[in-house]
């Protein structure tokens, strides 16, 4: 399989990637009418840590091993980013009325990310990216308000459970860089799934949600955790190997391409001239900034220069 894959050109694999998440919000937002947002996400983390059984008890020693940081951010990242932004994110698709809203919300990430770096890992962003994190607003208000002249409050709870979503994803991106210092990827991945499930345990009676769905929703659900999680993830990950932020970056646009194509096309939902404004300008900002990531982001303390993020999902 290595060597069949090493035959794709990187960025291609990264386009198909991005491609299979782009179904991903459709899905969930098609089961919402018989299954809750926490049940899926549970059901998910439930398959999810089964993949990864073989990791956990190494995983577990490393991160103990580590000490009690190490061990905090490793649920932070499973408590927060695996489970409670999926299920916001969930919740969040299933209320919208136009399914692009919270995913164009979502790929405000980096920017979170990026700040959160600055905070916490001493990563500062230099005076350029400014430049693009003022578009990125103005997008974000754009898409939010169908009327940005006469803002209102219709929709709140979809942007405040979206961008919640958002920045527990891009604190978790964090994170999980910090976790890399002392971890391997595969123990990180184990812990966040298995961190994950519990929290999603804990949430299921504090929601009044079941933990089974039907038949049906439950062969969606395994979709979605090993096609749009294990399978597209392996595939990015092994074409980002070789690919230039440039065109790993132009590649994932089949992301919200595909979102596009539903949301005007398969959902007939259509939006104002100002809100489409507002997904191109959150697009190209989010685009371009891994490509001139060097000129945006400064030196952490340690003397090493660190990129901005790549758009992905969480």
């Amino acid at each position: 399989m290595s060597r069949r894959l090493a035959a794709i050109p990187g960025v291609v694999l990264i386009a198909v990637a991005a491609a299979l998440w782009g179904t991903d919000p459709i899905i969930r937002k098609g089961m919402g009418q018989t299954t809750s947002a926490t049940t899926i996400v549970f059901g998910e983390h439930v398959i999810l840590v089964l993949c990864t059984l073989p990791f956990l008890l190494p995983a577990l020693r490393s991160v103990v091993r580590a000490g009690r940081n190490y061990v905090a951010a490793a649920v932070v990242v499973g408590a927060g980013a695996s489970a409670v932004a999926t299920i916001l994110f969930t919740d969040a698709l299933i209320r919208a009325s136009y399914l692009i809203t919270p995913v164009v919300i979502q790929k405000i990430q980096p920017f979170i990310a990026i700040g959160a770096a600055a905070l916490l890992l001493g990563e500062r962003p230099r005076a350029g990216f400014v430049w693009f994190l003022l578009p990125a607003l103005i997008g974000f208000w754009l898409v939010n308000q169908p009327h940005p002249l006469d803002p209102s409050a219709k929709g709140t709870v979809v942007i405040i459970e979206a961008t919640a979503a958002a920045v527990l994803w891009g604190l978790g991106t964090v994170l999980g860089r910090y976790l890399s210092r002392e971890l391997e990827f595969q123990h990180i991945l184990s812990l966040r799934f298995f961190f994950g499930l519990i929290a999603c345990a804990i949430a299921l009676p504090i929601m009044g949600a079941s933990a089974y769905s039907n038949a049906h929703d439950s062969l969606l659900i395994l979709y979605l955790a090993l096609v749009t999680g294990l399978l597209a993830l392996s595939l990015y990950y092994y074409g980002l190997q070789t690919t230039p932020a440039v065109l790993s970056s132009l590649a994932e646009l089949t992301y919200p391409a595909v979102i596009v194509i539903a949301s005007s096309y398969g959902s007939d939902q259509h939006m104002r001239w100002s809100q489409w404004l507002g997904v191109a300008l959150i697009l190209a900002s989010v685009t371009l900034l891994p490509m001139r990531g060097r000129r945006v982001v400064a030196e952490s303390p340690s003397g090493e220069l660190v990129p901005a993020p790549a758009p992905a999902p969480g």
